[in-house]
């Protein structure tokens, strides 16, 4: 891992930096490039204008664990009415949900309880449902949740990490359930037992288990989602899956909001389904820190861009 990343990660964990970047202007402005705002409102608005492109969604608030303010009925119900905005609005948005922010970390009976009610509450509106992943030692349990939820609402999907040494068994594990899987590298600060250390081996086995996702897909046994900025990537495995004869139907693209939007467009624009993730909320920085830190030489890209 890199001296830049590694700072960034650990920053990301440091409350006492959380609360001094939240206030400062400049950041915030810096944000903004990535984040459309804080509001839902923000978000949905930022959906329908890549919605009219062709670009579809998926919509996310900011915060990993209960926070004093929230406990998980709060959030189920926000997400639930989510949910009837976007429907209201004619949007094919969906949702993505951190399990710890249903209360993982405290019961995890009670996070699949508010799971369930979600997916239940996506089912009515035949929306789609997004589960992510979080730390290494949240995997077990998080496989766990999405097994029972997956086996009731087939419209469930799974964010898996390239990263982990553990990822090609667990998806072997999953696939009796035909499941969804947005593939991504992982966002993490892992130790080396635990993830590939180099950004090489990461990106060497996010293109392999593309691969096995996109082999399964053709035999209708999973559905590959590849959620990676890495354009070497995304060619090599939209490639990989015309060779195959594979429909846009039989896997997406999925990326972040002010990230490589051009990229989307002609992704696009070339007849792949492409997603766009868009994050809102007031609990930003670890999410800003991470997302620097999958790429160290963005930091400079956002102090020119937030003083330009």
């Amino acid at each position: 891992m890199s001296i830049a990343r590694n700072l960034l990660l650990r920053a990301s964990k440091s409350p006492w930096l959380a609360r001094q970047m939240t206030q400062r202007a400049f950041a915030r402005r810096a944000v903004r490039k990535f984040m459309p705002g804080e509001e839902l409102g923000d978000a949905l608005g930022a959906a329908a204008t890549l919605q009219s492109a062709g670009i579809g969604s998926i919509i996310t608030r900011l915060g990993e664990t209960l926070t004093g303010e929230r406990n998980t009925d709060e959030v189920r119900e926000h997400y639930i009415s989510a949910m009837a905005d976007v429907a209201r609005r004619g949007l094919s948005t969906v949702i993505s949900i951190k399990p710890t922010q249903l209360g993982l970390d405290s019961s995890m009976a009670e996070c699949g309880r508010q799971l369930e009610a979600l997916a239940q509450a996506a089912h009515e509106h035949g929306a789609f449902i997004w589960m992510d992943m979080e730390d290494s030692s949240y995997v077990d349990r998080t496989l766990e949740l999405y097994e029972r939820v997956k086996s009731v609402y087939p419209k469930t999907g799974l964010a898996m990490q390239a990263y982990l040494y553990r990822t090609p068994k667990d998806l072997e594990r999953l696939m009796p359930l035909r499941p969804v899987v947005r593939l991504v590298k992982g966002a993490y600060a892992e130790p080396a037992n635990v993830a590939f250390p180099k950004k090489a081996d990461t990106d060497a086995a996010f293109v392999e288990l593309g691969e096995t996702l996109l082999a399964a897909s053709k035999e209708g046994k999973a559905m590959p989602i590849f959620g990676t900025h890495d354009m070497n990537i995304v060619h090599r495995l939209v490639g990989r899956a015309r060779s195959m004869q594979m429909t846009k139907e039989q896997f997406e693209v999925h990326m972040l909001y002010g990230i490589r939007s051009a990229e989307q467009r002609a992704l696009t624009a070339d007849g792949v389904g492409v997603r766009c993730l868009i994050s809102y909320g007031s609990n930003w920085f670890p999410w800003y820190m991470r997302r620097l830190a999958e790429r160290p030489a963005n930091v400079w890209f956002v102090v020119k861009s937030t003083f330009a």
